[in-house]
């Protein structure tokens, strides 16, 4: 801190000073006795003048050992950087340091958030590019042992694989604009039925492969979503459901209401999951007992499902007993602020 910018600071004081000394020295040099006025407003001048000017300049240096301070704390930016803050002098320097450090603070949690964000995606691009990897793999197998295989064999065995590699895409789709999904979606009363519906056409040839049952309620019914990134979510609990239900299985669509909400429950009669890994399902890249079982399970469709059911203002709920089922249910409430999504 220079004395021009310590001395500009001191502007309104400076100021206050000249107004209060023209005052006194008009008051002194127009009263009665004028004798020894003229002289008294020179000596009284020049001694204010003095005072003001060691007050200036003792003040500088006192407050210069701060500002020097401050100013190599900010310039060396070190990690512990706000405990490196020199010591106040005033409150004001302590209200000022005091929100210099909250704004550092904050600004540190949004590095911070953004450092593990972006470690976030590194890892789920990784584990995408695996995954996606294996059905290239299978196709190219396919190719180079196609000798002997029947023409609508092969055909049939590619299409599986498209369809692996289609839904990875699409997971990754919807992975990258979770953050960007306030600008796309359209909160209207949409036909749950025909969502559903949709859904199982696409897993069709999953649900006759493995010769599970399909159950669903034929009544319509409507709840208040988007249809697009509710199909999704329907799509990802669906494709769950098929992927742990053994042959011969079943699964089936519930419809449910009461006063506060509707709910659509997606219940399989597959192998179910372990009561420790129940409460962790949601989360991103757990596959639990079950996953890691299955070779192909990435772990990341029931916390894209998650998420995306908190952004349109639906709760998602698991229930399931280990070899017996797993029900997973969307909660629809009656009553929302739609201001809060």
């Amino acid at each position: 801190m220079s004395v021009s910018e310590y001395v500009r600071d001191k502007r309104y004081f400076l100021l206050f000073y000249t107004c209060l000394m023209l005052f006194i020295s008009m008051v002194m040099l127009f009263s009665e006795n004028d004798q020894y006025n003229l002289s008294n407003v020179l000596y009284i001048n020049i001694s204010c003048v003095i005072f003001v000017c060691l007050y200036i300049t003792i003040g500088y240096f006192y407050r210069k050992a701060f500002f020097k301070g401050l100013v190599e704390t900010i310039e060396n930016a070190e990690e512990q950087f706000a405990i490196l803050f020199p010591e106040v002098q005033t409150n004001q320097q302590k209200r000022f340091l005091e929100l210099l450090k909250k704004i550092h603070q904050d600004n540190r949690n949004q590095l911070q958030h953004l450092n593990d964000e972006k470690k976030d995606q590194q890892e789920f691009i990784l584990s995408w590019i695996h995954e996606v990897k294996l059905p290239i793999a299978a196709s190219r197998l396919l190719m180079e042992n196609s000798e002997n295989k029947t023409k609508d064999y092969l055909i049939d065995k590619f299409e599986d694989e498209l369809d692996k590699i289609d839904n990875y895409v699409e997971q990754a789709l919807y992975y990258s604009r979770i953050d960007s999904f306030s600008t796309d979606y359209f909160i209207t009363e949409v036909t749950a039925n025909q969502i559903i519906k949709s859904s199982v056409k696409k897993y069709s040839k999953l649900f006759i492969n493995k010769e599970i049952q399909f159950q669903m309620d034929d009544s319509t019914q409507f709840v208040q979503s988007d249809s697009k990134w509710l199909g999704f979510v329907i799509d990802q609990i669906i494709a769950n459901s098929i992927k742990y239900t053994e042959r011969g299985g079943k699964v089936a669509v519930q419809f449910e209401e009461d006063d506060r909400e509707k709910r659509i429950s997606i219940l399989d009669s597959g192998i179910g999951i372990a009561t420790e890994d129940l409460n962790r399902v949601f989360q991103k890249g757990f596959t639990g007992l079950t996953g890691r079982n299955q070779l192909k399970s990435t772990g990341i469709g029931l916390y894209l499902a998650k998420q995306l059911t908190r952004k349109l203002g639906h709760t998602l709920s698991i229930q399931s007993e280990e070899g017996k089922y797993t029900k997973v249910t969307i909660h629809f409430p009656k009553i929302r602020n739609y201001r809060d999504l």
